[in-house]
């Protein structure tokens, strides 16, 4: 196993060729240090990319739709297989490491090691008997904390690391639950949301609220592929391929789109907000729904049916205004992944356009998860040539795609950061070209 070989492979499975050198240094730094910490040779090695969301911003988890596509950024994880049950993970990057047993007592850390004990419990507690124990070292070239879903992306790949290792696929509970790569997208959503999968209990997850968008796009995603999917339950639409005159710039604004602290009660009171419209409809319908989605397609006339309860009942801690709000977001928001389909499928650039500044007007006007920077970043892109712009990911920080001709991406970048950089002094600010690439893949 080699760097070169590793990279090799990831190309020949859809990843733009422009990636090969980038991806061979990124392999070379985790095989070195996987070595030096292991003293071994891995058993396996793999890839798992960010995610893209082209729209479907803060609908999955209230069962809406979603467009999202597979980044050519992401991490990189090579894995052994460790007979003492404990489970090591290093972060080839920063050196920092993590010593867990899967089944012990979780000492609550801090930064990525919380996750990784989050993954470890939850995959001890569905598989027991599992023999989960193993080596993993892991890097990255995909800016974290940047609306891309960097920490999602190490949950998936730590997750599905260990369960290669131990043959978890091979395990009773699984075979009877996980049947397909969207099902396995479904329980590593979980896994981070903490929800139960069928017959797989849940715990508390790490905290967020969050849905399975960025699960879907990471283990489902195609090469030049964007794929919609509905959710609660999670589920495939249609793809289209991004044509091939076209690419994504994606523009990291530099400022943290946590998912922590202040950050995370913002995050969660979006998500609570889809909750308490669920509550309103299920407690005066004789036939309760799932999920807001599903509630609002029940009859022609239900969201003006909702609109009037929402203005009639009080709920601590809202007004009706901002319900209003959050109810004509997703609205609005969940019907722009159809029509993005059909304007991708015919090459329409003008109503990608609109779309996208519709997208983001909702975003800042309605939900507010919007910040000064990536409000810039999104018109400036515009103003330096893009034909559609718009943020993405959970907010509050974050990044912001652009749509352009791809003879014009490379020059693009440079031109949409440098005219950024005028206006906003961050150290983190990044932007790079972004063909939609494949999903999670087991390269050795």
């Amino acid at each position: 196993m080699n760097a070169g070989m590793l990279a090799a492979q990831l190309v020949a499975a859809g990843l733009d060729s422009g990636e090969l050198q980038r991806k061979t240094s990124l392999f070379g730094a985790v095989l070195s240090a996987f070595n030096l910490f292991t003293g071994n040779a891995p058993d396996a090695a793999q890839w798992v990319p960010g995610r893209l969301e082209v729209f479907g911003t803060h609908t999955d988890y209230a069962g809406g739709r979603t467009l999202v596509a597979a980044l050519p950024r992401g991490f990189a994880f090579a894995g052994r297989r460790r007979a003492d049950g404990h489970i090591r993970v290093l972060d080839a990057t920063s050196g920092e490491s993590l010593t867990i047993e899967p089944a012990g007592p979780q000492s609550r850390s801090s930064n990525w090691r919380r996750y990784v004990e989050v993954v470890a419990a939850r995959l001890a507690r569905n598989f027991p008997g599992a023999p989960l124990g193993g080596d993993v070292v892991f890097a990255s070239d995909l800016p974290r904390a940047a609306g891309m879903s960097s920490s999602s992306v190490l949950m998936v790949g730590v997750a599905s690391t260990l369960v290669r290792l131990s043959d978890v696929r091979g395990h009773a509970e699984w075979q009877a639950n996980i049947t397909t790569p969207v099902d396995e997208a479904g329980y590593y959503a979980c896994i981070e949301n903490g929800r139960t999968f069928r017959g797989l209990i849940g715990d508390a997850g790490v905290g967020t609220h969050g849905g399975s968008e960025d699960h879907a796009a990471m283990v489902c995603g195609a090469p030049g592929m964007l794929s919609a999917f509905a959710f609660v339950p999670m589920r495939p639409l249609e793809s289209v391929r991004l044509p091939a005159e076209w690419a994504f710039a994606v523009a990291a604004s530099g400022v943290a789109a946590e998912k922590t602290g202040a950050a995370l009660n913002s995050y969660n009171r979006l998500s609570e907000g889809a909750s308490v419209l669920l509550d309103l409809w299920n407690r005066s319908s004789q036939t309760p729904a799932e999920c807001l989605a599903t509630a609002l397609v029940s009859t022609p006339e239900a969201i003006d049916r909702l609109r009037s309860i929402l203005k009639s009942t009080p709920v601590a801690g809202w007004t009706a205004s901002a319900l209003e709000n959050r109810l004509q977001h997703f609205v609005s928001e969940d019907a722009r992944v159809p029509a993005a389909l059909r304007a991708f499928r015919d090459r329409d650039a003008g109503a990608l356009e609109s779309l996208g500044k519709g997208s983001q007007q909702d975003a800042e006007a309605l939900i507010g998860n919007q910040i000064a920077e990536t409000v810039d970043l999104a018109r400036t892109g515009l103003a330096c040539g893009a034909f559609a712009t718009r943020s993405f990911g959970a907010g509050f920080g974050g990044s912001v795609w652009a749509l352009v001709r791809v003879e014009h991406a490379d020059a693009f970048t440079r031109r949409w950061l440098g005219a950024y950089g005028e206006r906003h002094r961050h150290e983190r600010a990044m932007a790079f070209t972004a063909l939609p690439g494949p999903g999670l893949v087991e390269l050795a």
